[in-house]
């Protein structure tokens, strides 16, 4: 991860081949995300917080008056900005509130408002709407005009967008339970999703001519598999591999997405040979060896635009581009992780042990083989010898051991994701996000992901969700509206073996 000085001393002309050492030391630079949490000496007071609110906060203009009042000085809003930077974290939970909560909705005039709304019910329709307008403006809350005068100004939509990040933050460590914060991020993100409309991205394609400090950004905001060294990234964005970002004129230079594709001749069955045992930095694309387009890896970079629909549509472009590229190609998947497999995998043993049920989960002759395996008696010693197996990765050193795992975790794992649900939908988050673009889930990969990270969060299992594309619009339809999860035999087939073992 790089810090700012590191980026910023890239500036102009200058290509990153040219400075390998420079680009290996800034790839093991901080996170950038840490930036955020700005520390400060001294405490803020509330009276310094009360005053700067009452000075940049303007009172909301009148309703007669709404499209005659002047615009704030772009003063307010470089103040308001400069002194939240100032404070501290508990300072910026302080400061938030009040700003929510004293500069929220009139929830008088609304009372007000609402009454007549109902006493106009029987007039004509003209007074009815402007009724109904006069009550949507006095909906408004105060803090909006300031949000939407900051992101006028330079830099003020980046800060925005860090803003929701620290309200988001607050919300999931249950920092505050004020429903005034949960007001503050709904109206954050109902700006943010129309700044941030798929119509005002830039698609870019990422290679190793960009500027350095775009590629600097793509390596520290790998999320899925880090990226190691320079010319692991120059890898990323050569031959058989393409890159993309969405980005946005307010955020020069701030990929906001982020989507690596493989191109190869067939569907992949692992991340080794995407990103890991790739021949050479400078073969030449051969056209008549790419079939096939792999998504391995989708990663948003800006926590304060979780739940602004960018990913989706990131990859909806992208498909034309390659298309448009390479128009015989017809064959688009991704190759995705499985985080929070082995976590469950942990608590549903634990649940069968507790409940004496743990013979139910594997046939008499797994238990059999993974007592000779673990030499471990039969019965719950068994049950926690295969716990501990599985919390390790020493079984997969094992030919013995892997061949006894690998019925018993492929369709335990396809339970996960097909069978396990939050609100009707798909549990894990990748298969959900997959779903809901009208993927189908396609087929489980045995030791697809060997790294210590892919067999910690996954057993080492992969999925690949295809993109059929004519029939992706349909699917989305069916699995967002009656919660319906399209899956090829493979997966349905492990999915009815685990339904048998298991007794359900």
């Amino acid at each position: 991860m790089i810090s700012h000085p590191v980026i910023w001393g890239f500036r102009g002309s200058v290509r990153c081949w040219r400075h390998r050492a420079v680009v290996k030391a800034a790839l093991k630079a901080s996170d950038i995300s840490g930036w955020r949490w700005y520390s400060s000496p001294s405490r803020v007071g509330v009276t310094g917080m009360e005053e700067i609110l009452a000075r940049v906060v303007v009172p909301l203009p009148t309703y007669e008056t709404r499209d005659k009042s002047p615009p704030p000085p772009e003063s307010n809003s470089l103040d308001f900005m400069h002194f939240y930077k100032s404070l501290d974290k508990e300072d910026r939970l302080g400061f938030l509130t009040k700003l929510s909560q004293d500069f929220g909705v009139d929830h008088k005039s609304v009372s007000e408002l609402a009454v007549k709304l109902l006493d106009t019910q029987l007039r004509d329709l003209a007074t009815i709407l402007q009724v109904e307008d006069r009550l949507r403006y006095t909906l408004t809350p105060r803090y909006k005009q300031l949000l939407n005068h900051i992101s006028r100004v330079d830099g003020g939509v980046k800060f925005l967008v860090d803003l929701r990040a620290d309200v988001l933050e607050i919300i999931s460590s249950k920092a505050s339970e004020s429903p005034h914060i949960k007001d503050l991020n709904g109206t954050l993100k109902s700006l943010l999703s129309e700044w941030f409309s798929v119509g005002l991205l830039r698609l870019e394609r990422i290679t190793w001519q960009s500027p350095c400090e775009i590629l600097q950004k793509i390596s520290q905001y790998e999320a899925v598999h880090p990226v190691r060294n320079w010319s692991d990234l120059k890898r990323r964005v050569g031959p058989y591999r393409r890159c993309y970002a969405f980005t946005h004129a307010a955020m020069p230079g701030e990929p906001l997405v982020v989507l690596h594709v493989a191109l190869t001749e067939n569907i992949s069955d692992n991340i080794q040979s995407i990103v890991r045992e790739f021949a050479t930095l400078d073969s030449e694309e051969d056209v008549n060896k790419i079939n096939a387009a792999i998504f391995y890896s989708i990663s948003s970079t800006q926590a304060g635009l979780q739940g602004v629909e960018l990913g989706n549509y990131l990859i909806k472009r992208v498909v034309r581009e390659l298309q448009s590229e390479f128009p015989h190609m017809a064959q688009f998947s991704s190759l995705s992780p499985i985080p929070g497999f082995s976590s469950w995998l942990q608590g549903l043993l634990s649940q069968y042990r507790k409940e004496g049920r743990g013979s139910d989960l594997l046939s008499e002759q797994e238990w059999k083989e993974v007592e000779q395996a673990t030499d471990s008696p039969s019965g719950t010693p068994a049950l926690d010898a295969l716990r501990k197996l599985i919390s390790t990765s020493e079984w997969l050193r094992s030919e013995r051991l892997s061949r006894v795992l690998e019925p018993v975790l492929m369709r335990l794992c396809a339970w996960y994701l097909y069978g396990e649900k939050r609100r009707g939908y798909a549990l894990n988050p990748v298969a959900n996000f997959h779903l809901q673009n009208g993927a189908t889930m396609w087929r489980l990969n045995w030791h697809a992901d060997t790294s210590p990270r892919g067999v910690a969060n996954s057993c080492g299992i992969m999925v690949n969700y295809r993109y059929f594309l004519n029939e992706t619009s349909k699917n989305s339809a069916l699995y967002l509206q009656n919660k319906v999860v399209m899956a090829s035999e493979q997966v349905l087939g492990l999915v009815s073996q685990f339904q048998k073992n298991s007794k359900l």
